[in-house]
């Protein structure tokens, strides 16, 4: 059973492979999604979009497209990468992504998701799962979605995850549409009591744990999005508290001397010092020299000569500012 009861929320620019490296560290439980990749991108692209590191598991691929044959052939060949599950991207509001008939937008097209599931699971045996808002527009979200998620779930999906806002095609950009609609929690705890055999996971402005715990009252699954990525340490607790596992053994300095020698094998393949550390500078958020830490790295880590080096000096500079 793959283990769902925190995740982190798939953040494009944000949760690439070096991201999701890192924060495996600190958690081995909590599920990750990559950022959204397209259909045209796994098929057409030049480079290896499904490309990952075995230690992320478990990992979960978000897709986007609406075509099914196309989204069929990609969950494919995820599904031979060892990506533990496929996620149907029906939440992104973006005017690039609904310039491509994916995101957001296919909530008005619940009969296309449908189509999409069916064809996937054909094709693989890992789970299909999707990712939408509770509405678009003037999209009712009580009566709309319930048909959006009975529709799809006819298909045969059985996994949604919920973010608890409307996305405003029209009027507002993608960063306004993730905190200007208001958050509607209640209406996710129905949508539970609505299809109680579904697993329902709640995403939107959660920022603790103990907010975490207070969802779960009422439905299976927490999805974290930006919190963990200004305060990845947010994680250390997950296993032991959510999953019955021993506490993480690490601590913040035992991940930098991992992440060490992660960075220097990353650049021997090609990638730069910047790519990885720009995804720590939380690490040690709330902590003394934490300020320290961050101007280290931000100041030094873009420099195109940057090395692995520059995490130990900038934990020498948090020591010398405490």
């Amino acid at each position: 059973m793959l283990p769902r009861t925190i995740s982190v929320a798939p953040m494009l620019d944000w949760t690439d492979r070096h991201c999701r490296y890192f924060l495996r560290q600190i958690s081995r439980q909590t599920l990750l999604y990559t950022e959204m990749v397209t259909t045209g991108a796994i098929i057409h692209g030049k480079g290896d979009y499904l490309a990952f590191h075995q230690a992320e598991q478990p990992v979960a691929l978000q897709l986007g497209g609406s075509n099914p044959q196309e989204m069929a052939d990609c969950a494919s060949r995820a599904e031979g990468y060892g990506y533990n599950e496929v996620n149907i991207n029906v939440g992104c509001p973006s005017d690039r992504v609904q310039n491509g008939r994916f995101g957001a937008c296919l909530m008005a097209e619940p009969e296309t998701v449908a189509e999409c599931v069916s064809r996937m699971q054909q094709k693989v045996d890992i789970p299909v799962t999707v990712k939408s808002r509770i509405g678009i527009d003037d999209m009712c979200e009580v009566e709309d979605l319930t048909r959006f998620i009975q529709i799809v779930a006819d298909a045969g999906c059985e996994t949604f995850i919920i973010h608890a806002r409307k996305a405003w095609l029209q009027g507002l950009s993608p960063k306004e549409n993730r905190d200007i609609p208001p958050l509607m929690y209640e209406r996710v705890y129905q949508l539970k009591q609505q299809f109680p055999d579904l697993h329902i996971s709640i995403n939107g402005g959660v920022k603790s744990l103990d907010e975490a715990a207070t969802h779960l009252g009422y439905i299976d699954g927490v999805m974290i999005g930006r919190e963990v990525y200004s305060n990845p340490w947010i994680l250390a607790e997950v296993d032991q508290r959510f999953y019955h596992q021993p506490e993480n053994a690490l601590s913040r300095a035992d991940i930098v001397m991992h992440m060490v020698e992660y960075t220097e094998q990353q650049m021997t393949e090609g990638a730069r010092f910047w790519h990885v550390a720009r995804h720590m500078l939380g690490l040690f958020q709330g902590q003394p020299g934490a300020r320290a830490w961050r101007r280290h790295l931000s100041e030094n880590g873009t420099s195109q000569q940057a090395t692995p080096e520059l995490f130990m000096q900038a934990i020498n500079a948090m020591h010398t500012h405490r």
